[in-house]
């Protein structure tokens, strides 16, 4: 799929066609049995019945419509401009991928609430925070993170309990977290640390992709760093042996993998998709089992665009 505009139109005709043959196999009966009672009381009911046809058909495609209204929007010459600066994953992409890349962020920005905590939230933030949803998610154009709903961006790190300013001496290294209980649809950013994870030259990590990697991985219904809404089944065992052997090696202190990902199966999936987008040729150089079973998982080979 390289244009989210033309499924979109398809699924409505679709839609439209449907409802028109029904509403002829209506009128056509309602006329028969008016026909054989002469009487103009089943052409009401008729008339009734196409309404309530009408109605749910523009419920049941409402989602179709909007985002067709959204995508005949014109994408910004200066958000094109800042994301070829910006995003090198972007940059990379070839130009009808481009085009599909700048409809899901139309469509992200759009449907999801972006808003800043005692700091300015701008277009150039909003477009990062999008580009962190799309880029894990790029090979399946249709994934809308249904479970999420807002998006919020703090001035800087934050404490378990989403503060950036507390007592003298207090540890506030969280630079970003998927909420949970109250905030389950809601998604906490570092804005200093976003920023930089999109500096334009290649990193290894990127707090933006690291939490949508986790909402991919919690999508399933556990967060256990085997996103099976992505992975087939075949894979996961052997997926679960490179992350022990990985893990053992970043131990001894023979990995240039953040030891963040030691913490848990889920975090180690969050950082080491950082790399695997953020710095595919190199982690692909000095990691290529792990990079391949990535390739797996994302059903995306980065290394090989450019």
């Amino acid at each position: 799929m390289t244009d989210l505009r033309l499924y979109y139109i398809q699924k409505t005709k679709k839609g439209q066609l449907r409802i028109g043959l029904w509403s002829v196999l209506v009128f056509a009966g309602y006329s028969t049995i008016a026909w054989t009672i002469n009487s103009v009381s089943p052409l009401v009911f008729c008339l009734f019945t196409w309404i309530l046809l009408l109605l749910f058909h523009l419920r049941y495609h409402r989602a179709y419509y909007r985002r067709l209204k959204i995508l005949e929007k014109k994408f910004p010459e200066a958000w094109r401009l800042y994301l070829e600066q910006r995003v090198q994953y972007y940059k990379k992409l070839a130009l009808d991928d481009k085009i599909l890349f700048e409809q899901r962020v139309q469509m992200f920005i759009s449907e999801k609430r972006i808003e800043g905590v005692d700091t300015e939230v701008d277009d150039h933030v909003r477009l990062l925070v999008a580009a962190s949803a799309i880029i894990p998610t790029f090979a399946f154009p249709l994934f809308e993170y249904p479970s999420i709903h807002e998006v919020l961006i703090y001035p800087n790190a934050f404490n378990e309990s989403f503060q950036t300013e507390g007592e003298e001496g207090e540890t506030k290294n969280i630079l970003g977290m998927v909420g949970d209980n109250f905030l389950k649809h809601t998604v906490v950013l570092s804005k200093p640390d976003l920023l930089q994870g999109f500096d334009g030259t290649a990193k290894r990590q990127n707090v933006g992709i690291h939490e949508f990697v986790h909402i991919l991985d919690r999508a399933d219904g556990i967060v256990d760093g085997i996103p099976e809404a992505l992975m087939d089944h075949q894979y996961a065992l052997p997926w679960m042996q490179i992350i022990k052997n990985e893990m053992s090696t970043i131990e001894k202190g023979r990995s240039d993998i953040n030891p963040y990902g030691l913490t848990n199966n889920a975090e180690f999936l969050a950082v080491v998709s950082e790399s695997f987008f953020n710095n595919p040729h190199i982690f692909h150089q000095k990691h290529p089992e792990l990079y391949e079973y990535l390739v797996t998982v994302f059903h995306q080979n980065p290394d090989n665009w450019g």
